[in-house]
């Protein structure tokens, strides 16, 4: 791939404070300050980064929240759409030529790398946003020249305006540039909303130059939670593994990606051999003639980057990846050219014209087998790159792509149905999907629920549901534990999760360490109880779903706290969840959302996946919630003092006399200046809350307690809750605060 020629610091954007001024003033003099000033990141690096859940807070578009996207959809002419888009790629610009007179190649690298930067560890990634627009993804050397593609698009953009978005049409061209050259799709889906500042909360690694790997351990094993496994690319370098050209280890580090991309090796072959049946890729010549990526370009390139000095600097000349030539012998029609070459012939490494390995046919019979890109009187040579190799020499890639050689219906199939979940798998249930082109099938990645099949329960119901909890033997603190297990799997990164489904009864989420699974099965026998005595006694079509009955006992269990300290709230609540079964469930897809902490039940698994402290976790997961600041402190406050923690936390946190009972106890003893907090694990993981004077242990804690009055921006919050009339607040924040977590996969309702 093309190196970076700037080498600046990948993880600058989004991490910066304003501070101060932008404008640089002389005071007189002719000098001038060098850079902007230093922020508090800069100041205290180690400080808790709280900023990422101020993207949660507010909308930082221009729609200022009076915008419905979902209803500008609805009025657009799609047909029109896609018809605009498929003149725009076979209408070739001076400024910027199309390969065989054809865009969309170009469309199909746009969309694939607009989708693929989805990961499964985290949910992160992926097309929704349209961040490839913003950086850094949009000075990626994996993008490169990819800014073109999106100024092509951009008068079909103009001219339909807010009815598409930019993150539902990059994809969308990805779709109708396969239509184009021959190939069925298997449907589009909208309603993917547009970003208008990087997403803060993605970790995209370590490194701090582009095209680096500095996340592998000893063991070649990828740190999580990332899926790429080069900073600045995609999945993995197309040259091999650190620029080797070692098919063998490219296939171990293809299985890997792909896999934290959701896709498994059928499809993961698939999307390769599909995706490299079009186009070519571009080194003209080597990247030391490109000049600056987008964000670092000057101002009068207008956010174009990657100029070059090779010849015309584009069509023929074109430096993208550093690696030069098409895969088949015709680039722009969906065949079996790509698997026909793979497999019919013998390949040998070498480096093209760009510098880069890449593969050529070992003897003369595909010489010049393929037209030129842009001189219909010449003709080319195919290549391969490691990456493709590599799908010949693993056994398990190369038995599927020999079937696949011998049955192009099974191809086209896989093809289709791995495209489609490539451009998808960051959106959630299929309920969210705009368009006419919606697939009727669900698909078992898409998380599928039963449709509600009977009349949902009123006010009366619901009434008696909660006299009949509350009578149960299940505590308060079980209750809560219980809705909040099933409700906070939710992951606001791709949609998933959440207790619609009612999964949480279900493998593998019922034995998950975080949800104490001897415990959970004993409140779900519970349940099930009240669920079949309420359905028995029902005269018409009124029942309930276990999902919204275990919602409804922490709504009820949440309004018996608040009334035991004095307070009357009714908790919102919304029926309408339904139960999935096991077969309607992915157990493997399911495994990356089990919670490594979940710093609001105070848990901390023996062994996390990532070398983070508590409260970092914490944050995480309160933006994988969709949490603001505020949030995320009242719903600690709350919990702690409803004694929800997890059985390990043996009451960390649960800084009160009177547990189970919604007081601001947590937030008052935390900021008693009569005690104070001494470490008693070496780690510095475990606390004790003295008492000043005497010494007396009172209670103990964790991290992600002391955070909130450790933290500057944490302890401002907490001190309103703390402070002498800050209880009212502090139960009606919490209750709003509980039921947005309780409601946040009901896309019902928006």
């Amino acid at each position: 791939m093309s190196k970076d020629p700037t080498s600046h610091d990948a993880h600058a954007e989004g991490t910066s404070e304003s501070g101060g001024c932008p404008v640089v003033h002389t005071n007189g003099s002719s000098s001038k300050r060098a850079s902007a000033p230093a922020t508090n990141r800069n100041w205290w690096p180690d400080t808790l980064d709280i900023e990422i859940l101020d993207q949660n807070a507010q909308d930082v578009g221009p729609w200022l929240g009076d915008f419905d996207y979902a209803e500008a959809f609805s009025e657009l002419d799609y047909h029109a759409l896609k018809e605009d888009i498929h003149e725009v790629m076979t209408t070739s610009k001076e400024w910027w030529p199309a390969d065989y007179g054809h865009y969309g190649p170009l469309f199909i690298r746009m969309a694939w790398h607009a989708a693929g930067t989805y990961r499964t560890t985290d949910g992160r990634g992926g097309a929704s946003g349209g961040r490839q627009r913003l950086a850094p993804l949009n000075s990626w050397p994996d993008n490169a020249n990819l800014d073109k593609a999106r100024r092509l698009l951009w008068p079909v953009k103009q001219k339909h305006g807010s009815k598409i978005s930019w993150a539902d049409l990059m994809v969308l061209a990805g779709n109708v540039a396969l239509e184009s050259m021959g190939f069925k799709t298997f449907g589009f889906g909208g309603g993917r909303e547009d970003d208008y500042q990087p997403d803060k909360s993605i970790d995209w690694g370590p490194e701090n130059e582009m095209e680096t790997w500095d996340r592998f351990n000893e063991n070649d094993e990828l740190e999580n939670p990332l899926g790429a496994t080069v900073m600045g690319l995609i999945y993995v370098n197309p040259e091999g593994p650190e620029g080797t050209p070692d098919p063998e280890w490219s296939a171990k580090r293809i299985r890997l990606s792909f896999g934290r991309m959701a896709m498994n090796d059928e499809e993961t072959a698939a999307l390769i051999a599909g995706g490299h049946t079009f186009g070519k890729v571009h080194g003209a010549n080597t990247d030391d003639h490109v000049e600056a990526e987008p964000e670092a370009a000057p101002i009068e390139q207008q956010g174009f980057g990657w100029k070059s000095s090779h010849g015309s600097g584009k069509g023929a000349d074109t430096i993208t990846s550093g690696i030069e030539g098409p895969w088949t012998g015709d680039p722009i029609q969906w065949d079996s050219g790509y698997l026909d070459n793979l497999l019919n012939y013998e390949w040998e490494k070498h480096k093209g014209p760009g510098g880069a390995w890449q593969w050529k046919p070992k003897n003369d019979e595909l010489k010049e087998t393929v037209p030129d890109a842009h001189d219909a009187s010449k003709k080319v040579d195919p290549m391969m790159l490691t990456t493709d190799i590599a799908l010949k020499r693993d056994p398990i890639y190369r038995e599927i792509i020999e079937r696949f050689q011998k049955d192009p219906a099974a191809f086209q199939d896989a093809f289709a149905r791995a495209w489609f979940k490539l451009l998808h798998r960051d959106m959630g249930p299929k309920d969210r999907y705009l368009g006419p082109e919606v697939p009727e099938e669900d698909l078992l990645w898409q998380d599928p629920v039963p449709a509600v099949d009977h009349d949902l329960i009123g006010d009366e119901e619901i009434a008696e549901l909660k006299e009949m909890i509350l009578a149960s033997d299940l505590s308060i603190s079980r209750l809560v534990k219980t809705a909040w297990a099933s409700a906070a799997t939710y992951r606001d990164s791709d949609k998933r999760g959440g207790a619609n489904g009612a999964r949480i009864r279900l493998e593998p989420h019922r034995n998950w360490e975080a949800n104490e699974p001897y415990e959970l099965s004993r409140a779900l026998m519970v349940f099930e109880g009240i669920q079949k005595d309420f359905n028995k006694s029902r005269s018409g079509d009124v029942r309930v779903s276990l999902a919204d009955l275990i919602v409804l006992g922490g709504c009820a269990a949440v309004e018996k706290a608040a009334a035991d300290a004095g307070y009357d709230v009714e908790v919102p609540f919304e029926p309408g969840r339904t139960d999935a079964t096991q077969e309607q469930t992915d157990v493997e897809s399911f495994e990356p959302l089990e919670p490594t902490a979940d710093g609001f039940r105070n848990y901390m698994a023996d062994k996390p996946a990532q070398n983070w402290k508590p409260e970092e976790f914490l944050v995480d997961r309160a933006d994988l919630l969709n949490l603001t600041a505020p949030e995320m402190t009242v719903l600690v406050g709350g919990m702690r003092a409803l004694n929800a923690v997890h059985k390990n936390a043996e009451g960390h946190g649960v800084f009160t006399d009177r547990p189970e009972t919604l007081t601001n106890d947590f937030f008052v003893n935390l900021l008693d200046m009569e005690n104070k907090w001494e470490p008693v694990s070496e780690d510095k993981e475990i606390f004790e809350v003295q008492d000043r004077e005497t010494g007396d242990v009172k209670w103990t804690a964790t991290r992600a307690d002391l955070i909130f009055g450790s933290n500057s921006r944490l302890r401002t919050i907490a001190e309103v809750y703390g402070a002498t009339g800050g209880e009212e607040k502090f139960v009606h924040d919490f209750v709003d605060a509980f039921s947005k977590v309780m409601h946040l996969d009901r896309f019902d309702l928006a």
